[in-house]
């Protein structure tokens, strides 16, 4: 669960990738929205989900909109999830304290948002959420004036929900 609902201001991070580079929500959103998701390596419901969000990012992603893993894990452990589970987009660190999910008031992960440019949470994704994973990745296809893709395929068994 979170403190911050559909409608609310996403608050502003910076965190660095694994590659030490630094990212800021701020920075983000100047070039469209941000799909944020915050996830530990040994959870494995964040294990199950991650495929699905390299999906909408290998759609949807590019210059106009932003993706970022959230780990609550050291680089290492980071590291091996992402070759894993194969997630391509750039993966943050949250450091020692969860400062970042401590300020959005996760207390279960994953837990993935979009947030539009002007800091808006548009959706949120608590556990896995079948419909909030196609309400992201429509909102992303209209956005690039697109025909949404399915998301799941019809001979994957995939739960409408699975908490976190």
């Amino acid at each position: 669960m979170t403190n911050i609902a559909v409608g609310n201001l996403a608050p502003g991070f910076s965190l660095k990738s694994l590659d030490g580079k630094e990212y800021s929500l701020t920075g983000a959103m100047q070039s469209g929205p941000v799909v944020a998701a915050f996830f530990k390596v040994s959870c494995p419901v964040c294990q199950f989900t991650f495929p699905f969000l390299e999906r909408i990012y290998k759609r949807y992603g590019g210059d106009n909109v932003s993706f970022f893993g959230i780990s609550q894990d050291d680089a290492r452990a980071t590291k091996r999830f992402a070759e894993d589970y194969a997630a391509t987009f750039p993966m943050l660190l949250d450091d020692e304290g969860y400062p970042v999910s401590n300020g959005y008031g996760l207390t279960n992960v994953p837990t993935i948002f979009l947030i539009d440019t002007d800091a808006t949470v548009r959706v949120v994704c608590n556990g896995f959420d079948k419909a909030g994973l196609e309400a992201i990745a429509n909102d992303l296809a209209e956005r690039r004036k697109q025909s949404p893709a399915a998301l799941f395929l019809p001979n994957e068994r995939v739960p409408d929900h699975k908490p976190g």
